[in-house]
């Protein structure tokens, strides 16, 4: 009932170890098992992560995490300096879905951009200036991905990158557009 880390988890620990800083405040977001936040726990400021799934805030918490059940960051006031996201960004197809709280860790919507997309929607009002967000996506998001990204007025690079068998799986920093003065 808990998506279980895979290579794409592998990545965003990877990348997200990299950039943390003392000073950060991190969010991460669909946290699931926890097997990213774990390993940031006293590398920054503070850390809160969030989960949709009540069976994995319940891990969450029983691991020491402050967590918070919301979809994606709903009703969150605070600003982050770093947000990490690992969403589902395959379509399920219909047959594949099993009308459980797992469809929700694994199924990122059309074309797998559905939840991506939200999150970019949600990420001006929990990025604090000169934050950054790491994004997961895969091959099969491209190229409209980058579209999405660029439509919202933000700026990318890609920071990492995993080959799989039919597939492969990017880290996507995220920051705000330069300001002209």
């Amino acid at each position: 009932m808990i998506y279980e880390p895979a290579e794409d988890s592998e990545l965003l620990l990877e990348i997200a170890l990299k950039e943390v800083r003392k000073e950060d405040d991190v969010l991460e977001i669909g946290a699931g098992s926890g097997f990213i936040a774990e390993k940031l726990l006293g590398k920054c400021r503070f850390l809160l992560v969030t989960d949709i799934s009540p069976f994995a805030v319940r891990e969450l918490r029983k691991k020491g995490l402050e967590v918070i059940r919301t979809d994606i960051a709903k009703g969150i006031k605070k600003k982050f300096s770093l947000i990490l996201f690992n969403p589902p960004y395959l379509e399920l197809e219909d047959e594949l879905k099993r009308g459980n709280w797992e469809d929700l860790a694994v199924d990122g919507g059309k074309d797998g951009l559905e939840v991506i997309c939200r999150f970019l929607d949600s990420l001006r009002s929990i990025m604090a200036e000169n934050g950054r967000a790491i994004l997961i996506f895969s091959s099969i998001n491209t190229p409209r991905i980058f579209e999405e990204v660029l439509q919202r007025g933000f700026r990318y690079e890609i920071v990492g990158e995993r080959r799989l068998f039919f597939e492969r799986i990017f880290a996507m920093k995220i920051f705000e557009q330069e300001r002209d003065p």
